[in-house]
């Protein structure tokens, strides 16, 4: 039975491009890092002779991001097609997180080049200001911001 969640997983064409996103943008921090190649990791993945590297940003309130960048095996036809995901895009489609002041952030975002869905929004009832942005892969990250 789940308890809650460990992480989220983002696959990522540049680790260094996008950890500029993550840290830089959004203020998370580096929890771990490392670089694996070995035999469990081959097998956790079913690639043979995979090489990767991964970080972990740790979300103030609870939970972790993690970025891999596969140095080994790449989804070259993702590398050569990247743009922003679609909303209805099926599979993990989005992840929500929530932030303090979305506005000074969609600033931000806007600012160092990023791409958003929309303006942020009021969510009917008032009660939530939220936004779709992406990160430097194209994966679509909810921000959201309670009023309340």
């Amino acid at each position: 039975m789940v308890s809650r969640i460990r992480h989220v997983g983002f696959v990522v064409s540049n680790i260094e491009k996008s950890l500029l996103f993550y840290k830089e943008t959004l203020g998370l921090k580096i929890y771990k890092r490392a670089i694996e190649d070995d035999f469990f990791i081959s097998q956790l993945t079913a690639i043979e002779n995979v090489k990767l590297e991964w970080v972990k940003l740790i979300i103030p309130d609870g939970g972790l991001i993690e970025i891999i960048q596969y140095h080994s095996s790449p989804d070259k036809e993702f590398i050569t097609k990247t743009v922003p995901s679609m909303s209805n895009k099926i599979g993990c489609s989005h992840v929500a997180l929530t932030v303090k002041n979305l506005d000074n952030l969609y600033k931000k975002i806007i600012a160092n080049g990023y791409s958003t869905k929309s303006k942020p929004l009021v969510a009917p009832g008032g009660k939530a200001k939220l936004l779709y942005c992406h990160d430097p892969d194209g994966s679509i990250l909810e921000l959201i911001q309670d009023l309340n």
